[in-house]
């Protein structure tokens, strides 16, 4: 069974406050995008009994120009939007924040179909979930919390082979993503692997694939991910298939991530908790089915120490649980070499499996429960992974072009293996791009089209071609970006596209990521829209006699204010009443000249609760 149902309340004393303090760091300034950035391919999960210990000194954190009391008000309001003169991301970052892309909060259980348990509540009582949601956000990470599978044997493949109640899971779990503004959800759903038993996986397989199709279009119509956490599968036309209850190939196009969980290879007899060859062998079969970029290897961030063998008879005095075929102690990455010292062991590094290990004797001495002497000795093994193992299976994110790692837990691992990924992430990190964008006009009459021109360069500012750009519009700043068009730029690195719009329109551009370039958002650039007045007037009238000038004001309201205007005595003058459109926005002045002559003419035109003075074209009437 996996560690992540097995052993949290085992590993509960295991994350201390060094978790967040070796995550989180204040920083004055935001990075400087003249220093070189790293690949962000760093991401895992953080559970639900490391918060109350460590985010009280992520609290203490001073921001920029804020008193501490003020910095914690803003989150504890959990308002997510700030103005941009206001923006914490500067002061609240992961120390490695230009790794991390996004963190996995493993807090919630599913319980029922309508029912999610809390475990981050139950946890944390007198810390909001808000204000550590808001923290991280504020760290410039992306949050997508995991959930497991907190029901009984075979109750969640019931649930979901039923499609009234599989509904109402789907529905549970995006109104949770939407209601905590959630980036996502991560679903670890490893009952069925681990407690259904393997007899039960060809009935639940097309059931969850159903589940996870439905989620996916759920979450993904509000701009959310679905990711899935799951043990290893392998190539069905060789001899060890995997955990094959998670379909991957069935459900390749609706997921958006894929986490490995290439360890507890290891659990009952000692040996090494992920090997190389296993997990390269699950990784590429991962991106023989779906995108390379959705696949993310899972890494260890503890050790296994095994009892082998006991000679004599151990004392009571001897740790409880001293036998054969004893469950494996499990500790910290971050904490193996300090044990190997108390150990007395050097460990070796196992090219093979691309892990550390030694073996090692404790002999305890004392009194058996007859309280005669007696004594034994006791031999065990430790595996772990360590920097190199990072290192290693890092490459496999170059290889394969993956999206990541994925660390069960963040802050359990050693710092030399953290720097080990940099290294990796810096060797092979994407070339920074920048868009920039602009319009030939910022004030358009209604149905008037505008340029909407840009440019894509590179690092050394040389124009980058053939890159696919999203082209973004919203109607305020207090609405969501929202796709308008494609276009792809031309060799020199510009595009350029006529647009019309109906209303005042925001503008930007933004790229995604790629293997080879970096994402990008662009400048913002906005254009204002003017209503526009047609009108037909006589061309010659009869001096006397009433005529009408016909007009429509577009785009077409009712309520739109109008009237004549005369050039006359060297200024323009009202020579009408002020007239409304119709609810199709026409209208009809009136005009009468007295005289005879040539005279020009213009129309004023006033939208609802405006005070800008529209004009139309000046047009001359012949008086006779």
């Amino acid at each position: 069974m996996n560690m992540k149902i097995r052993n949290v309340s085992r590993l509960t004393t295991v994350l201390v406050t060094t978790i967040f303090l070796s995550i989180f760091t204040p920083h004055s300034n935001g990075a400087d995008s003249s220093i070189p950035q790293p690949r962000q391919i760093l991401s895992g999960w953080i559970p639900y009994y490391s918060v109350k210990t460590v985010l009280p000194f992520v609290k203490k954190i001073p921001v920029a120009g804020r008193s501490e009391s003020a910095t914690a008000a803003i989150c504890d309001a959990s308002q997510y939007g700030v103005a941009e003169n206001e923006s914490l991301t500067a002061s609240y970052l992961f120390t490695n924040s230009d790794l991390i892309k996004e963190v996995n909060p493993f807090w919630f259980a599913l319980k029922s179909a309508t029912s999610i348990r809390n475990e981050y509540v139950s946890g944390n009582p007198s810390w909001p979930m808000a204000t550590t949601v808001c923290l991280m956000k504020r760290a410039g990470v992306a949050v997508v919390p995991t959930i497991t599978d907190g029901t009984a044997k075979l109750v969640l493949s019931g649930l979901l082979a039923n499609p009234s109640t599989r509904a109402q899971v789907v529905e549970s779990i995006a109104t949770l993503v939407n209601t905590n503004n959630f980036d996502g959800i991560d679903l670890d759903f490893e009952g069925f692997a681990f407690v259904d038993g393997n007899k039960t996986w060809a009935k639940t397989a097309p059931f969850w694939v159903a589940f996870v199709k439905e989620l996916s279009t759920k979450l993904r119509s509000n701009g959310k991910v679905l990711s899935v956490t799951t043990p290893v599968l392998f190539d069905p036309t060789q001899k060890s298939k995997g955990y094959t209850v998670y379909a991957w190939a069935a459900i390749a196009n609706d997921i958006d991530r894929l986490r490995i969980m290439t360890y507890d290879y290891s659990i009952a007899r000692p040996g090494p908790i992920g090997p190389l060859e296993w997990t390269e062998r699950s990784v590429k079969y991962a991106v023989s089915i779906m995108a390379s970029s959705k696949v993310f290897v899972g890494l260890p961030g503890y050790g296994r120490d095994w009892i082998t063998k006991i000679v004599g008879s151990c004392p009571t005095s001897a740790p409880v649980g001293t036998k054969t075929g004893a469950k494996a102690a499990t500790f910290k990455m971050n904490y193996a070499s300090s044990k190997a010292l108390i150990d007395k062991a050097t460990p070796i590094f196992d090219t093979k499996t691309a892990e550390a290990t030694y073996s090692y004797t404790q002999i305890y001495n004392g009194e058996n429960t007859k309280g005669l002497s007696t004594s034994c000795t006791v031999s065990r093994t430790a595996w772990f992974q360590n920097s190199q193992s990072y290192a290693i299976r890092a490459a496999l994110v170059e290889k394969y072009k993956l999206g990541g790692v994925a660390l069960w837990t963040l802050g359990m691992e050693d710092v030399s293996a953290t720097q080990a990924i940099r290294s990796a992430a810096m060797s092979f990190a994407p070339e920074k791009i920048a868009s920039k964008i602009s319009v030939d006009k910022n004030e358009i009459l209604y149905g008037q089209q505008f340029i909407l021109s840009g440019a894509i360069n590179g690092e050394n500012k040389v124009g980058k071609s053939g890159v696919p750009v999203i082209i973004e519009h919203r109607k305020s700043d207090q609405q969501p970006w929202r796709k308008l068009t494609d276009v792809v730029t031309s060799v020199d690195g510009t595009f350029s596209l006529p647009l019309t719009f109906a209303s005042l329109t925001y503008l930007q551009a933004r790229t995604e990521g790629t293997w080879e370039i970096s994402a990008s958002i662009s400048n913002q650039s906005f254009v204002q829209v003017r209503p526009r007045l047609s009108h037909t007037a006589p061309a010659v009238i009869v001096m006397g006699k009433d005529n009408l000038i016909f007009g429509t004001v577009f785009p077409r309201k009712t309520g739109v204010t109008v009237q004549l205007q005369k050039w006359s005595q060297e200024k323009w003058q009202n020579v009408s009443v002020v007239l409304s459109t119709d609810s199709q926005g026409n209208f009809e002045l009136s005009l009468a000249e007295s005289k005879r002559g040539v005279f020009s003419y213009r129309i004023l035109y006033f939208l609802e609760g405006e005070t800008i003075e529209n004009k139309s074209n000046e047009f001359s009437i012949v008086v006779r």
